[in-house]
């Protein structure tokens, strides 16, 4: 995708964003979903696949173009990018990175039009941030026609996009044996196949209308040919690749929440009035405002510097963990402070700030905690990742 075209794009979100989804927030918030138009709209401005390579039907954006398109998403509640996160990001890589070519002829061009939706179906009860824990096991036998198929068992938790979902990526033991990372292998799984049962959606703290789900495998029999990559051992290695860059689009989100905060922060500290006078001549009040929007810019600039890495392959861990380190930890900053500059209003329902201090909480948690990210990064200067970054 070239500039002219990314800036078409830009602004036509924008525009949907800004018009469509931030008028809708309140209802959305109360019916915890999304009108069927919206999601039939965002299908046609092609926002299931902008991550999907072209040649599958999808826009082909880079690291860098996903994290400027990545502000215009967070810019109104982040259940919006949620509804087709999971096809572009963490559940669609996997098969953009690891899927065989017939897998990829036959579910990437149905992701990127909105056709499907695919989840990834990773975490459990004790797989966590550390997925190495996970216990869900796939059998390999023989099969009534003499190939070969597996049985899944087990379950799944915090799973976006489940209920809605047509077919999950279900990371799962192969190899009993194996510890840690090792003898994790990744199967397609149509969330119709009999033995897959999908709770219903959490009730959760924020980010109403993105819904997480529960998910059940009971003797689930899956044929070889649904194998991510026809390999056994791919799983922990595709989860990686696919979280890691997650991670850079999830910082971005971040940015795109922390700028619509600090704009609606502004915007209300001029109008309000104290003493007859504006709150945003008190001393106080503009000291707040000013490390919201340092917090906010440090993290815009920190984000596309790591995409700009991962584009070039020179750093596809060190930055990721960073960036969504930095930017969710702002966000909360940025998250509370707007509250604290509203005063009371900005514990009342209605108010934009209070919802949004609701959805910050989640960013330091999913895709990898702060503590999972500094673990990252700490195990990455250990390599001396740091030092082609800083030019030492």
């Amino acid at each position: 995708m070239d500039a002219t075209e990314l800036d078409d794009v830009l602004a036509t979100v924008r525009a949907f964003v800004r018009e469509k989804i931030v008028p809708l927030e309140l209802q959305i918030e109360e019916d915890d979903a999304f009108p069927q138009e919206i999601i039939d709209e965002s299908a046609e401005l092609g926002l299931f696949g902008w991550a999907l390579p072209e040649e599958y039907g999808g826009l082909g954006m880079n690291a860098v173009q996903d994290a400027q398109l990545a502000f215009e998403l967070g810019y109104t509640t982040p259940s919006f990018r949620s509804l087709f996160g999971t096809n572009n990001g963490i559940a669609g890589q996997v098969l953009v990175n690891y899927g065989t070519p017939e897998q990829k002829e036959q579910w990437l061009p149905r992701l990127a039009s909105g056709e499907v939706v695919a989840s990834f179906a990773l975490t459990e009860p004790e797989a966590g941030s550390d997925p190495s824990g996970l216990r869900t096991a796939a059998v390999k036998r023989t099969a009534t026609d003499g190939g070969s198929e597996y049985v899944i068992n087990g379950s799944k938790r915090f799973i976006t996009n489940a209920e809605s979902s047509d077919v999950l990526m279900v990371f799962a033991r192969t190899d009993p044996n194996a510890a840690g990372s090792k003898g994790i292998s990744v199967f397609l799984v149509p969330t119709k196949t009999p033995g897959v049962t999908v709770g219903p959606h959490d009730h959760k703290m924020g980010q109403a209308g993105a819904w997480t789900s529960e998910i059940f495998f009971d003797d689930v029999v899956v044929p070889e040919a649904n194998l991510i990559g026809g390999e056994e051992e791919k799983g922990f290695y595709a989860a990686m690749a696919s979280l890691n860059k997650g991670r850079l689009h999830i910082g971005a989100i971040c940015v795109g929440q922390a700028q619509r905060i600090l704009d609606e922060t502004v915007t209300y500290a001029q109008d309000a009035k104290q003493g007859g006078k504006s709150i945003a001549r008190f001393e106080l009040v503009q000291g707040m405002l000013a490390d919201m929007y340092t917090d906010t810019a440090a993290a815009r600039a920190l984000v596309l510097a790591a995409a700009a890495r991962w584009d070039e392959e020179t750093d596809r861990k060190l930055g990721p963990s960073s960036a969504k380190l930095f930017a969710s930890e702002a966000l909360g900053r940025v998250a509370d402070a707007g509250v604290q500059v509203h005063g009371g209003m900005g514990y009342m329902r209605e108010t934009t700030v209070e919802r949004f201090y609701r959805h910050a909480r989640l960013f330091r948690i999913y895709e990898g905690t702060s503590e999972v990210q500094r673990t990252v990064i700490a195990r990455q200067l250990g390599k001396g990742a740091h030092k082609p970054v800083l030019g030492l």
